[in-house]
């Protein structure tokens, strides 16, 4: 009876804290903690440092390409190649918020672009919503394919604690993985897109609005483009030397011999990706005339601090209760999870929701999968399932996709449920979890 009320503290915290948004999410497992502790006499559990302090050199190092403008350096790379595209926009927008945020590790690069694709697309009568829901869904997809995000970090974390047989799940058998079933879900993602909804001209909503020679103007607007601006060198030097630490640390990931060896064996690709990180976000100080002050007050810093709060609360009251439970759980779960093995991917896609981060859904929910048997190949294969916050549309990026559209093509439903994100969100990770699962399955993990 006891563990009933416990899930149920657990699943309040999550639910409320998600609500409140923000640092909230955190605070509220801190609440959980003390119950667990104080009420019910449970052993506290072990926050993730390893985790958290891998998220903070990954921000800061993020944080600081922000503030010394390298980002932006991306950003028109990207919108160059769109607007030399314009009729593929639908296709080409969602693989370019996805590359960008797999390069930088944060979907928030997303809210720069959807003004630009607004603008490519309302220019060249082409129904806004289809690349701009896809952009916004696809920008988020890429988290799990990039290898400096927080959700991936956290995954080879958790994982290295769990061998299948002698063998570990390392950082690039994760990628390697993640990141072709990222982008077969994208793809499937822009093909829809390229076919979904009423073209403009036919559109009599669209048409009435446009009658109005005022609302017309405010429709088709003035451009935003990054094209006119002139990039320094400052900038394309912090560009530099933050794609050449991700490859530094891809490289190690697939060569453990360039690691030095600890204690007879090649460092931790935690340890390994927590100092290049640091090492970057410190050489664009050094070689740029970046102001550290600035690096602060970033969205990607303000995000990303945020992200550490809430992974501290949420993984640590998790930890807490199944920790205490887990004889209990073994034995109601793990017959159920030897034969249906794909609930576990339906329980992190809930948890996902509630929580509106695929790093705290991780973070709460892949130490409980692996601690009731899961094994660590379907932690892998549904490692997709980690975004379900597309399924209310109350997360930012598709909230600025709803605002950037002046055209109300990227819309909330009458019902809410029937938004323009739901069905981009469903297909791009349906897709993802079915290609990591067979390429789980080739590789070997299942």
């Amino acid at each position: 009876m006891d563990i009933f009320l416990q899930l149920t503290v657990v699943l309040i915290c999550l639910f409320y804290g998600a609500r409140k948004g923000g640092v909230a999410l955190g605070l509220l497992g801190g609440i959980g903690i003390v119950i667990m502790t104080f009420v019910f006499g449970l052993k506290p559990g072990k926050p993730p440092v390893d985790v958290m302090l891998t998220i903070i050199a990954v921000v800061a190092a993020s944080a600081t390409l922000q503030a010394s403008g390298g980002l932006e350096v991306m950003l028109k790379g990207a919108e160059k190649l769109l607007r030399r595209n314009p009729r593929y926009v639908s296709i080409l927008a969602p693989f370019t918020t996805c590359l960008l945020t797999i390069m930088c590790g944060t979907g928030h690069v997303v809210y720069t672009m959807l003004p630009i694709i607004y603008d490519i697309a309302i220019k060249n009568n082409i129904r806004p919503e289809r690349p701009m829901a896809a952009a916004s869904i696809s920008s988020q997809m890429g988290i799990l394919a990039s290898p400096v995000s927080v959700a991936v970090v956290s995954l080879v974390a958790f994982l290295a604690k769990a061998p299948v047989g002698e063998h570990v799940i390392d950082f690039v058998q994760v990628l390697s993985i993640t990141i072709p079933s990222t982008l077969t879900g994208v793809l499937m993602i822009g093909i829809f897109s390229w076919f979904r909804g009423k073209d403009l001209d036919k559109d009599e909503e669209f048409q009435q609005r446009i009658a109005d020679p005022a609302q017309r103007q405010i429709i088709y607007g003035e451009s935003t483009t990054l094209m006119n601006k002139t990039l320094s060198r400052d900038q394309w030097t912090a560009m530099w030397i933050f794609l050449g630490a991700i490859a530094v640390v891809a490289i190690m990931g697939a060569y453990p011999g360039l690691r030095p060896l600890i204690d007879g064996k090649p460092l931790n690709m935690v340890l390994n990706i927590q100092m290049f990180m640091l090492l970057a976000g410190a050489l664009i100080i050094l070689f740029t005339k970046t102001d550290p002050s600035t690096i602060g007050k970033t969205e990607v810093f303000r995000a990303g601090m945020i992200a550490v709060v809430a992974v501290f609360g949420i993984a640590w009251m998790a930890d807490t209760v199944f920790e205490s439970n887990l004889p209990a759980l073994k034995a109601a779960l793990t017959e159920l999870v030897k034969t249906q093995p794909w609930t576990y991917a339906i329980a992190l896609l809930l948890v996902s929701k509630l929580v509106n981060s695929q790093a705290a859904a991780i973070s709460a929910m892949v130490p409980v999968g692996l601690a009731i048997g899961v094994p660590p190949g379907y932690i892998v294969a549904f490692a997709a399932a980690s975004y379900g916050y597309y399924i209310l549309p109350t997360y930012p990026s598709d909230l600025a996709a709803i605002q950037f559209d002046r055209s109300g093509t990227t819309h909330i439903g009458k019902y809410v449920i029937n938004h323009s994100f739901i069905l981009p969100g469903l297909i791009g990770v349906s897709t993802s979890c079915l290609i990591g699962y067979l390429l789980a399955s080739v590789a070997g993990l299942i």
